[in-house]
């Protein structure tokens, strides 16, 4: 039998999920080391953190501190929905919850606030008049307070009216576009 097929031979890439305490050292080390060397430190962002498995909330806990808690050697960023802060008073989450520094909820936001933000983002790309005034407050009215919503309502405009090349974009597209009675396709 050779050495290559027996199961000793077989190391996998990376640490072993079967010695945690041994992977979490070596990793804490390394991002010591790398904070020792850098002038910045590791930062963790993780979207939609209320679907997050709370054992891996947990080892998050664990990962990102060093000498008993007194030190922060990773920065983590928790993004989610507002599910999120409920799920973080469970039982099993309130050590991550207590170190939690600072917490920030966004609410829905008023049309007249995604509409100064469609004027900018307009204004920025060279083309403020792309959209009739009209238009914009439909948009933002119908945008729900969520801005990516507002965004990918415009994206889609923006794709139908290059197909189309207009050179302005309307409500009579808005319409075309997010026609509440989509024709039935016509079968062969």
């Amino acid at each position: 039998m050779s050495s290559a097929s027996s199961p000793r031979a077989f190391r996998p890439a990376g640490p072993s999920p079967n010695n945690r305490w041994h992977s979490s050292k070596t990793l804490r080390e390394k991002w010591l080391a790398h904070i020792e060397a850098a002038a910045y430190r590791p930062v963790l962002i993780i979207d939609e953190a209320q679907e997050m498995n709370s054992l891996v909330l947990s080892e998050l806990r664990l990962l990102a501190s060093a000498d008993l808690d007194s030190r922060s050697i990773l920065t983590i960023i928790l993004a989610g929905d507002h599910r999120l802060a409920p799920r973080l008073e469970e039982p099993d989450l309130l050590p991550i919850a207590s170190r939690i520094r600072s917490r920030l909820r966004l609410e829905a936001l008023p049309p007249k606030q995604l509409q100064e933000c469609l004027n900018h983002l307009l204004k920025a790309a060279g083309n403020p008049k792309l959209l009739t005034p009209s238009l914009i407050q439909t948009l933002c009215e119908h945008a729900a307070g969520n801005l990516r919503l507002l965004m990918n309502m415009a994206n889609d405009l923006l794709a139908a009216a290059c197909q189309q090349e207009r050179e302005q974009i309307d409500e009579k597209l808005y319409f075309e576009v997010f026609a509440l009675d989509p024709k039935p396709a016509k079968k062969p």
